[in-house]
Order: structure tokens, then C-alpha cells, then sequence
């Protein structure tokens, strides 16, 4: 598990399409923030998510430089958030594998420091289909973000063969977080936190259909301004 020293800092790694990056992400970055009194949120825009691609789609609709801009527009001026590349496209046009990225952000980051992931109740779900799968949780401690309703009450079915989860010693202590403990088939330990109910009812395909079709009375309830703007000046999603 990643100990933080007295000196270290606690990092989130937030990966994804940001296609575009909308109010709901922001709600996901606050809220793990505040659960886990982290330092910083990295949003990493994602070059080429392997598991996105198929027949016909080769990825997010909005280029990779938009989704960038589009997501130093929407975290705005907040101090622990930043935008950082490290998962850019890579030259070879290879997909970005967040296990390579993490790594890579392990090493750069140092001992000191705690690094956690965070995702959705979504993406976690698809965890065991991820490469390498079974070594993420032991390069950043995961925190799942679920929305109201969403049926997680086994969350060790989500985890790649060979980890057991179980609850962790503080489990019950905070209402807004569940805490559990991970354990790989070699003894190692990282830690897993539920942050259970957060409401961020919002769809990236949504807001991609109220834009081509320019009805968008609910566009700017889900976008910042300067996102919305940003979409409409680049003729995006048209």
C-alpha cells in the first residue's frame, strides 16, 4: 500500500475521455477531494482508451488538443485541481493502458507521496477487463464514486481474480466513505474507498446530442460557460 510520510502529499490520478468535461466530473474531483482531504486532482485527459475502441469508433469525438483546453476551462481556477498529459497520445498510436500511465506517475511522484485513482461506479465495474488489471490497485489506492442507487453492496465481484476485499478498520467511521481493504495473492495491500450517493445525473452523450441538434436549454445546467462557449466557437460535436 502506499504510505504517505509526514511530509508526503496525497494525489488523485483522474483518467478519461472528458468529451467533453462537464459539471459532473468536477462534482466527482470535489467530493473525493474533501472524503480523502487530498492535496491535488490530476484530470488526464486520455489519448486512446483501449476499451473504447471498436468497429467504427476509434475513440472521443473532440480531439485530444479540445478535450485538453476543455478541461483547464472547466476545473477554471481551483488550486488542487490541475490538467496533466501524461496520458496523451502516444507516437506510435498505441492505446493508453492506465497501468503503463500510473507507473509512470509512480515513479515520477516518489515514495512520499499517496497516489489514488479515482473512477466511476462505471469504469470500476470494468476494472477486471483493464491490462494488468490485478497490479493497479498496488500503484494508487482506488476511490469509487457511485451515484444514488447504484447497487454496490459487492464490490469484490468488481475486482480482478486473485484480490480479496474486505472491510477496513475504519469502515463505518464516516458516513460519506467506505473504507476497505485490498489484499493481492502475494500478500501486498492497498485500500479501496466507496464514496456511495454523490448526484451527478449528467451523460458526455447527452450533452453531445444537445449540441448537434442546438436544443440546449439543459446545456448550460450540465457545462461551465466557458466550456459551453468553448464548444460552440470550435464547432464541436456538429
Amino acid at each position: 500500500m502506499n504510505q504517505l510520510s509526514p511530509t508526503g502529499k496525497r494525489i488523485a490520478f483522474f483518467g478519461g475521455s472528458f468529451d467533453p468535461p462537464h459539471l459532473g466530473h468536477v462534482a466527482v474531483a470535489r467530493a473525493a477531494r474533501a472524503a480523502l482531504h487530498l492535496d491535488e486532482v490530476l484530470f488526464a485527459p486520455v489519448g486512446l482508451q483501449p476499451l473504447k475502441i471498436s468497429p467504427g469508433n476509434l475513440g472521443s469525438r473532440a480531439s485530444f488538443d479540445d478535450r485538453v483546453q476543455m478541461t483547464r476551462l472547466a476545473i477554471g481556477d481551483d488550486p488542487r485541481f490541475s490538467v496533466t498529459l501524461v496520458d496523451a497520445p502516444s507516437a506510435s498510436g498505441r492505446p493508453n493502458y492506465t497501468i503503463d500511465t500510473l507507473t509512470r506517475l509512480r515513479a515520477s511522484l516518489g515514495d512520499e507521496t499517496a497516489l489514488f485513482l479515482l473512477l466511476g461506479a462505471d469504469a470500476f465495474r470494468l476494472l477486471p477487463r483493464w491490462r494488468r488489471a490485478v497490479e493497479v490497485p498496488f500503484l494508487a489506492q482506488l476511490i469509487v464514486v457511485s451515484r444514488p442507487g447504484e447497487d454496490l453492496s459487492d464490490l469484490a465481484r468488481s475486482l480482478p481474480a486473485g484480490l480479496v476485499l474486505t472491510p477496513g478498520p475504519n469502515a463505518d467511521a464516516d458516513p460519506t466513505r467506505r473504507e476497505y481493504e485490498i489484499q493481492g495473492p502475494s500478500g501486498t495491500q492497498s485500500r479501496l474507498y466507496l464514496l456511495p450517493d454523490l448526484q451527478y445525473e449528467i451523460s458526455a452523450t447527452q450533452l453531445r446530442e444537445q449540441v448537434q441538434t442546438k436544443n440546449g436549454r439543459l446545456i448550460p445546467e450540465l457545462l461551465d460557460s466557458a466550456v459551453l462557449e468553448y464548444i460552440r466557437s470550435h464547432g464541436l460535436y456538429q
